[in-house]
């Protein structure tokens, strides 16, 4: 007996594709604006040319170059402990300069401008800033579990399941 294909309701798949564009394309948006504020910005845009590559050939073409280029800086950035630290220590700067912005302490006597631009943007800023610090500690504890060796030379590759030797 031959199997058929379970039918597909046309308003959902019409639904499915709509939301794909509209996240992937608000995703562009919001990476273009966290470009020159605080926030994410290339990360986002990779993310929502992602999301527009399951639907665009356009958008699959210049996600290539990206997905090569963020594969070979996610290796570099693990590559010394030192670029590790001084990753490790950028995001949580971000995270302690997020809080500083949500607690939002008074205007030190210093401060030569008047109180109101001092730490400017309010909360939103805060959250964004935390968000982009715990974003980077993600992908920095992911590049460390996909792209540096491990001392005992072997390597567990999850994607087959299989512990395989370095050198073999």
């Amino acid at each position: 007996m031959a199997q058929t294909e379970p039918a597909v309701n046309p308003v959902l798949l019409w639904l499915h594709r709509r939301g794909l564009e509209v996240a992937g394309w608000t995703l562009v948006v919001l990476g273009v604006a966290a470009l020159v504020l605080p926030g994410p910005g290339l990360l986002l845009l990779a993310g929502g040319l992602a999301v527009l590559s399951t639907r665009y050939t356009w958008a699959k073409r210049r996600l290539a170059p990206v997905r090569r280029q963020a594969r070979h800086f996610a290796a570099l950035s693990v590559s010394t402990w030192a670029s590790i630290g001084v990753s490790s220590l950028g995001a949580l700067t971000l995270i302690a300069l997020g809080m500083v912005w949500v607690i939002r302490p008074e205007a030190p006597g210093w401060w030569p401008l008047d109180a109101q631009w001092w730490l400017f943007g309010g909360w939103g800023t805060g959250v964004t800033l935390i968000a982009s610090g715990l974003i980077g500690l993600t992908l920095l504890g992911y590049s460390l579990v996909k792209h540096r060796p491990s001392r005992t030379g072997w390597n567990v590759h999850r994607r087959e399941g299989v512990a395989q030797h370095e050198n073999g």
